[in-house]
């Protein structure tokens, strides 16, 4: 399912452009100049970014909704961990009203008090995780409940400039940066430009449409790779069992296959699970981050149910035996992305003392 009317006209000109991203033209200027501001007032000392006394590595977007950013986050965190780091992650906790104080855990958190996606990466990494809209007031927690940590990651924050950074990763998909405007007449929250400044840009690739062009054109000092999504394995919600795709390739048979996804491109899912041989009796396009209070599969007739992993952490209540959650990583073109990601944080952390 597709968005259609004025929001499915507005993503498509998103792309192309068109009469409608004109009208909405003056807008998008508007905004540039909002992010121009902001920029200006923290580079003249206006205001000022706090800086944490561990390495920042910011994992953001400049294309509004799902791009691929939570996967890499995860295995960022998993690869870090892997070469002795202690990792902790801040996030802003979409959908969730936090108040003053941040809210902190590890292992399993429920993502009606953490939200979906630090719940999922709280659950996936291992890490431990701390939520706020004010990203400093979260780093500040973590260390504090955590002190071990010697890394934070900050799933999203790119434009969240009140948190010092080290390192900024951009991860995008085969829109690029689309009509290249800022909202409302285009995707995005900063000018293409922007690219050019972080460290790495990651480009989740599928089939689809072509790669926007002049990603290319970066500097030699931005690091470039691809990136997709495969499923790693299928966890039956009811049970916790667990299968590799091709033990639930042969589990399923004949079976009637329905996919459900609530994230920011779901069509994105559907595709690999046609591409991992997966025939698909049915699909439902939902929201981004919806909430499952109520179960949409009611009237889903089907003997397996697919949700993506972001969905899964609050699709267990819903009781529901047909449902499967599909666990998926990243497989990235560049063999040595986390070897140079970890010489670059070591860099950063050298010499920078530990505060009280």
């Amino acid at each position: 399912m597709k968005p259609d009317g004025l929001a499915g006209l507005l993503m498509r000109q998103w792309q192309t452009g068109g009469w409608l991203c004109g009208l909405l033209a003056p807008l998008g200027l508007l905004a540039g100049a909002a992010v121009r501001l902001k920029r200006l007032a923290y580079a003249r000392g206006w205001r000022r970014a706090w800086r944490a006394p561990v390495p920042v590595l910011v994992i953001g977007n400049l294309y509004v909704g799902g791009t691929g950013k939570t996967p890499v986050v995860i295995e960022t965190a998993r690869q870090l961990a892997a070469r002795g780091w202690r990792p902790g992650i801040v996030s802003r906790g979409y959908g969730v009203k936090t108040g003053p104080a941040p809210r902190v855990g590890q292992g399993t958190l429920d993502a009606a008090e953490f939200g979906d996606e630090p719940a999922l990466i709280a659950r996936d990494s291992g890490a431990p995780v701390a939520i706020h809209p004010r990203r400093p007031l979260a780093a500040q927690a973590l260390l504090a409940r955590f002190p071990d940590v010697d890394v934070i990651l900050s799933d999203d924050g790119l434009q969240h400039l009140a948190l010092a950074r080290d390192l900024e990763i951009v991860v995008q998909d085969e829109r690029g940066t689309g009509n290249g405007r800022l909202l409302p007449a285009g995707p995005l929250r900063e000018p293409p430009g922007r690219l050019a400044q972080v460290d790495a840009v990651l480009t989740n690739r599928s089939a689809g449409p072509a790669p926007a062009a002049g990603a290319s054109a970066l500097p030699a000092a931005v690091r470039q790779a691809d990136m997709c999504l495969e499923p790693m394995r299928y966890v039956h919600l009811g049970s916790g069992k667990a299968l590799t795709p091709e033990a639930f390739a042969a589990h399923a048979g004949q079976a009637r296959l329905f996919a459900a996804a609530g994230i920011g491109q779901p069509e994105r899912y559907f595709r690999t699970l046609r591409q991992a041989g997966l025939r698909l009796d049915g699909t439902l396009a939902l929201p981004d981050h919806f909430d499952y209070r109520a179960s949409p599969f009611g009237a889903v007739k089907a003997d397996i149910i697919l949700v993506t992993a972001k969905d899964a952490v609050k699709c267990r209540a819903l009781g529901d035996a047909r449902i499967w959650a599909v666990e998926a990583a990243p497989r990235f073109s560049d063999p040595g992305l986390f070897d140079w990601l970890d010489a670059r944080l070591r860099q950063a952390a050298a010499g920078r003392p530990r505060q009280p």
